[in-house]
């Protein structure tokens, strides 16, 4: 369960929310019981009087206080029903934010070969799939077990009270057995099935997509029936493996519900000798018995919950596995680096696991407020080599130091979201006129003036509304906003003809003023201004 840890500990920085949420469950249990309870009494106290009416022995009954609880827990189990499924599904929510925001800083400190393991679909099923596995821990697991837990407490001592103590010991010792069956009990028995199914609902999942995403390929190849039939196959050892699974809970809560009601009969059973010796009267001995009934509902969900984490820890394995962030390396940033100097290169080893070096013993230094320009040919390692100096690929040897950077990859990367949104990624607090000033240094003010929601114009999925052109000007015109001492821009310029290149890049100077550039290209008019150039060859 170590695997579980570090999710956990998200979920508990929210203590205040987690004991609200808690307490509202409780609230919610307790007058579900109350109410099982007080009926039970009321009900057997109005049969008692009628009989006595009936005998003509004379009998009285108060029907206004255990009328009014009655109605008050009917209400009130209702209301706090309510208020739990809303508190507890926000407090989810947030958690989900926790967890997220967690895994891609994680993931924003990983190196690029470590992201590049797992394919797309593999991703996509660790960030949805997966992160849904953790966000309801709280909720499904350890909420209801605490809670089912102090219940069984509270009813046990109401045993001891009503009854006397060893009737209370039994029934507790027998609530006891039936919540490890419900909890331990289950995990035990499901947690290989549930993690090898999770495993198999990865792959299978993976498959799907890659089915879809490669249908013309197959078609091509006339493998599409094939495929599909392997997918149907692989579809049904899941389906087999998760009846097994379901099998194991249900007998498991078959059992606790089992105890539970024996505990019950228990109790009556129990509670006769003590009414034949006068010490309870007949409303109180169907009082306790109904309201281990109740106890139900508390220990329902148990065996669901635990019947299903096998599977979550194989998700936060496979999450702490693929998604941890690289070891604070050595080469990079360790050192302080010396004064007016923006980067700092030595010996380096630039290479992708399984693959030959790119670079060896390369040595680099850009002094603050330099333009530096890198030319190469396709394959050459220029990206990889911008990569190195942005820290998302570590180098294998040497050393390396720089000052904060923002870097412009060779990929246009915009969101799904506003003009506005996909800047102030770059500077969150630049102001409106910060944010046209650099739409007009890269040619896009009258763009997007005429626009009816201007800053606010909807791009579409990945920038689909711009031209490819519109779009590159647009990842630049960001990283232009920030205010990284340096900047490393990876064909800056794609997608521009050679005039619009001249004009934008004499207007960047005005944003670049004081700051170092590396600027790397396939050819000398594809740089932005520079103070000197180095060529890649090899």
């Amino acid at each position: 369960m170590r695997e579980l840890k570090p999710w956990l500990a998200l979920v508990f920085r929210r203590p205040g929310r987690l004991a609200v949420g808690g307490l509202l469950i409780l609230a919610t249990l307790l007058a579900g019981i109350a109410l099982l309870a007080v009926s039970g009494w009321f009900i057997t106290k109005t049969a008692l009087v009628g009989l006595l009416l009936a005998a003509s022995v004379a009998a009285t009954i108060n029907l206004y206080v255990p009328g009014g609880a009655i109605r008050f827990f009917a209400v009130s189990r209702t209301l706090f029903r309510y208020l739990e499924r809303v508190y507890n599904h926000d407090t989810v929510l947030r958690l989900l934010t926790d967890i997220r925001v967690a895994l891609f800083q994680r993931l924003a400190l990983a190196s690029r070969s470590r992201r590049s393991e797992l394919t797309g679909a593999q991703w996509l099923s660790r960030l949805t799939n997966d992160v849904d596995a953790l966000d309801t821990l709280y909720l499904r697991l350890i909420a209801p077990t605490a809670l089912a837990a102090l219940v069984t407490v509270l009813v046990v001592v109401l045993a001891a009270i009503l009854f006397d103590g060893p009737t209370a010991l039994l029934t507790g010792l027998v609530l006891l057995l039936a919540l490890v069956i419900a909890t331990l009990g289950t995990y035990l028995r499901t947690r290989q099935l549930a993690a090898r199914q999770s495993d198999r609902q990865e792959a299978l999942r993976t498959a799907v997509i890659e089915h879809i995403e490669g249908f013309s390929e197959l078609t091509a190849a006339g493998r599409t029936g094939k495929h599909a039939a392997w997918l149907m196959r692989q579809a049904h050892q899941v389906t087999s493996e998760q009846a097994r699974t379901d099998t194991r809970t249900g007998w498991h809560l078959a059992g606790s519900n089992l105890l539970v009601n024996l505990a019950a009969v228990f109790t009556l059973w129990a509670g006769f000798d003590l009414f034949q010796a006068g010490a309870v009267s007949g409303p109180v001995l169907v009082l306790l018995p109904i309201a281990l009934l109740g106890l139900a509902e508390a220990y329902a969900m148990l065996p669901d919950a635990f019947g299903k984490l096998g599977a979550t820890a194989a998700s936060a394995a496979r999450l702490n596995r693929d998604c941890r962030a690289d070891e604070p390396a050595a080469v990079a940033g360790a050192l302080d680096l010396p004064a007016d100097t923006a980067l700092l290169a030595e010996n380096l080893t630039v290479k992708h696991p399984g693959y030959a070096p790119l670079f060896t013993h390369f040595e680099l230094t850009v002094q603050a407020g330099e333009r530096v320009g890198i030319l190469g040919h396709s394959g050459s390692g220029k990206s990889s080599l911008a990569d190195t100096f942005a820290g998302l690929l570590l180098p294998t040897q040497g050393h390396l130091r720089c000052q904060d950077q923002v870097y412009l990859t060779q990929k246009t990367v915009l969101f799904e979201d506003t003009l506005r949104a996909n800047l102030l990624l770059g500077s969150p607090n630049a102001s409106d006129t910060d944010l046209w000033r650099v739409l007009e240094m890269v040619e896009l003010a009258e763009r997007f003036a005429p626009e009816p929601d201007q800053l606010d114009t909807w791009l579409g999925s990945a920038g689909s509304r711009l031209s490819g052109g519109e779009a590159r000007r647009v990842v630049l015109a960001r990283v232009l906003l920030n205010p990284a001492p340096l900047v490393i821009l990876d064909e800056p310029f794609t997608g521009l003809d050679a005039e619009t290149r001249a004009r934008i890049s004499k207007r960047m100077d005005q944003l670049l003023a004081g700051k170092a550039v590396i600027s790397l290209a396939h050819g000398a008019d594809a740089l932005p201004g520079t103070d000197r150039v180095i060529h890649l060859s090899h």
